[in-house]
Parts: C-alpha cells; structure tokens; sequence
C-alpha cells in the first residue's frame, strides 16, 4: 500500500487496485477488489481508522467482489449508481454482459455475492462530503467516477480508462459495453480539473493529472 497525497492510499490486490481515504468520518474506501480478499483490506485499514463508507465504481467482480462481506463486518454504507444496483443486490443475474465480456470477466472470476445498498448517487451528486460523483458509462452503464477536493483535486477513475507508464490508455475492448460512451465519459473527464488520478488498473497519476486525459481525448487513442 502507498500514499498518493496525503490520506489518500493505494492497495494493490492482483491486477486490480481499490484506494482508501482518511476522513474526519473514518475510512472511505473506493472499490472493494477480488472476491476473497476483504480480510487484506480489513488488515490495511487497521493503521488508518474505522471504514465509514463504500464508494463502487461499478459492479464488476474485481471492484466489488468484497462489497457485501466488508458491509456486513464493519456496517460501512454502501454507496453506487442506481443502474448497478441490480446487479450487486442479486435481481438481474441473467443480465450479465454476453459475449467476450462475459468470458473474460464472469467465467473467469467469482461471482458477487448480493447486497444492499445504502445510498444512490448519479452524476454531479456528492455521496461524502468532499466527493463529487462523474457519471461515466461505457465499460458499464452505471460506471461512476468519483473526484476528491483534496491536493489539487483527486480523480478516482475506476475503469473509465486505465493507465500504464505514467499514460492515460483506453480500456481493452473486450471490457467495454458501449465504446461511444466510454470515448463520450474519458472526454467528460478530461474537460475536469484535477491534479490527481487514481485507477482501477494501473498506477496512480500525480502532478498535471488531467493533462493526460486531455492528450488521450485529442489523439483519440
């Protein structure tokens, strides 16, 4: 685990990442990782202070394989897009994605165990005080980005996009829903200001953050 900026923190878990943030009301941690490992994260936050709220990017296995279990351990409210919902409570399980989507992620990995959620956000809400929720659809078609007034101003990306080499990259096709939506959500991004970002796949962006997502949306990569 590292620290971006001050209080905001980074885990690594496999290929994926979730971010934990200090707050005067404890611990938001944003993405809960792979099934299986809420006892890694758990061991994480015991330097850090008591986990206050969940914020999901998404519904997807690798960034909400742990929402129910750390729910449920620790009574932190869970917090996402009403048009995940349906997934993470378990009532649409016959509408995971078809296809290539489908392979790579629902048969190669556990599914999510259902939960309820606490509280909805869409776009432009502020779900924590400090946090403003980014509607940004395409990988799924509730994805949330969610930006932190903190240092300059902190991107938690999700899968919006990714990152390697200290670049703003697009996601792999096969991980992508609707791409005009998800190439529609990286320019809505990329009109922000922020000097930060952090993602679901691929390290963290600091100083000038949002220069690189404007680079992206103008060479269309």
């Amino acid at each position: 685990m590292r620290e971006v900026v001050d209080g905001v923190f980074e885990l690594r878990l496999g290929y994926v990442n979730v971010h934990l943030v200090v707050t005067d009301d404890g611990v938001v941690l944003v993405d809960t990782g792979l099934p299986g490992q809420a006892s890694v994260i758990e061991r994480a936050l015991r330097p850090l202070g008591t986990l206050h709220a969940i914020l999901l990017t998404h519904h997807h296995p690798d960034h909400a394989g742990n929402a129910a279990a750390l729910r449920e351990r620790t009574g932190a409210r869970l917090i996402a897009h009403a048009a995940e919902a349906p997934f993470l409570t378990g009532h649409f399980q016959a509408a995971e994605p078809e296809g290539r989507l489908r392979k790579f992620l629902f048969r190669r990995i556990a599914k999510v165990e259902p939960t309820k959620i606490d509280q909805l956000a869409g776009d432009g809400a502020e779900p924590l005080p400090g946090f403003i929720a980014v509607h940004t659809p395409g990988h799924t078609r509730g994805h949330l980005s969610f930006q932190l007034d903190r240092a300059g101003g902190v991107l938690f990306a999700g899968d919006a996009v990714t990152s390697k080499d200290g670049k703003v990259t697009g996601l792999d096709p096969r991980v992508v829903a609707d791409p005009e939506r998800a190439a529609e959500s990286l320019a809505r991004l990329a009109e922000r200001d922020f000097e930060h970002a952090v993602f679901g796949h691929g390290p963290a962006i600091s100083g000038a953050a949002a220069d690189r997502f404007r680079i992206v949306g103008k060479d269309g990569d």
